[in-house]
């Protein structure tokens, strides 16, 4: 089917009156609809949210946390959304994707996005947590914040119907942003929700969702989720690295990925990288997820970062040593022209070795 053929189908409730345009919530039943809301604590999905409660519905969220999505870290998606669940006045369960998703990000069945982010199996997984918690529930249906074509590899038509198709959730699943643009769920053919009252947003424009906002008078509302680190270039090369140089079997360690986030990183060898911070809280941060394996070099007699040399499956390699303790010197307070002292730390033992700054060019050839 073309998409010209798929837009027309499961938008074709807007090209003349069906049956469900003016179908109005079930309010004879005693035990109102309930939805399973997946949270993200941006504006969108705290606006399907709100459009939901107006109708009567009662409305639990799931809140998704990847090892690239920390809502509470300031970073990736940058909001609080156990806050937003407290303002909205409904029950909030957290899901974490630990190995599983760096399993499925080793190999994503539908790709990656324009950096590492596999958007449609993340969200295949998404999708299945929010259907786990709805039968657990008793729920009737799951909500989403998505708006058609706002992201162009997950919300797409072809994509959304992939995305539900796979995780078992084929007409479980309203989009009270966009509903009118596609083909009315079981929950609107069933009378649960009315179809009328819902939105016909489309695209990347703000304008519908300001508007909303105001109707909900919400002062100041917050950006959209800001979307995970894997949609950043600097921060996606770092991944692919680490991914392209993990076992075609394996998968990297939780604590690997964890270090992605701070730091220089270059990579010496097949097996070797080096991090070296940036400041001191980086320097803080690198120190507490440092393992026992991991070497340290820090200027003897200078300020200056830490930096730990990670082997990964390599044996210690003096050269190796050296080159990191050269780099790391670099980055410290060290004249760059005369040799210096730098402490070198393997299991506990601490020697010294002598030597002088790295030039930039060989460490820029080093830098992932």
């Amino acid at each position: 089917m073309s998409n010209r053929q798929q837009s027309n189908h499961l938008a074709s409730n807007q090209e003349e009156k069906g049956p469900y345009d003016s179908a109005q919530p079930n309010t004879t039943d005693k035990k109102p609809p309930k939805a399973i809301a997946l949270l993200s604590g941006g504006l969108d999905s705290s606006l399907a949210v709100r459009m939901m409660l107006e109708q009567g519905v009662e409305v639990e969220a799931v809140a998704i946390k990847t090892p690239f999505c920390d809502f509470d870290c300031g970073k990736g998606c940058g909001h609080r959304v156990k806050e937003v669940a407290e303002e909205l006045g409904i029950e909030l369960k957290t899901v974490y994707f630990g190995e599983d998703y760096l399993r499925m990000l080793k190999r994503p069945k539908h790709g990656y996005g324009s950096g590492m982010n596999p958007c449609i199996d993340c969200r295949v997984m998404m999708y299945s947590a929010a259907k786990e918690r709805m039968e657990k529930t008793g729920a009737d249906f799951v909500i989403t914040g998505e708006v058609l074509f706002q992201r162009p590899m997950s919300q797409n038509y072809h994509a959304l119907e992939i995305i539900e198709n796979e995780a078992g959730m084929a007409g479980k699943v309203l989009r009270p942003l966009s509903a009118k643009h596609l083909a009315p769920t079981n929950a609107e053919k069933n009378g649960l929700i009315s179809r009328e009252n819902l939105g016909e947003i489309r695209g990347r424009s703000r304008k519908g969702q300001i508007e909303l906002a105001r109707h909900f008078n919400i002062s100041n509302p917050p950006n959209a989720a800001g979307g995970c680190l894997l949609t950043d270039p600097a921060f996606a090369k770092r991944v692919k690295d680490l991914m392209s140089h993990t076992g075609d079997d394996q998968i990297p360690t939780i604590n690997d990925v964890e270090l992605l986030k701070v730091g220089r990183h270059f990579r010496l060898s097949n097996s070797a990288k080096l991090i070296v911070g940036r400041n001191r809280d980086e320097n803080e941060v690198i120190n507490a997820l440092a393992s026992g394996t991991d070497v340290f070099f820090e200027a003897k007699d200078h300020p200056g970062p830490l930096g730990i040399l990670r082997l990964g499956t390599a044996s210690y390699d003096t050269e190796i040593a050296l080159r990191s303790a050269r780099i790391v010197l670099r980055y410290s307070d060290a004249p760059k022209d005369i040799e210096s002292d730098v402490k070198v730390t393997r299991e506990k033992n601490t020697s010294i070795v002598r030597v002088f700054p790295e030039h930039d060019v060989k460490i820029e050839a080093m830098r992932i």
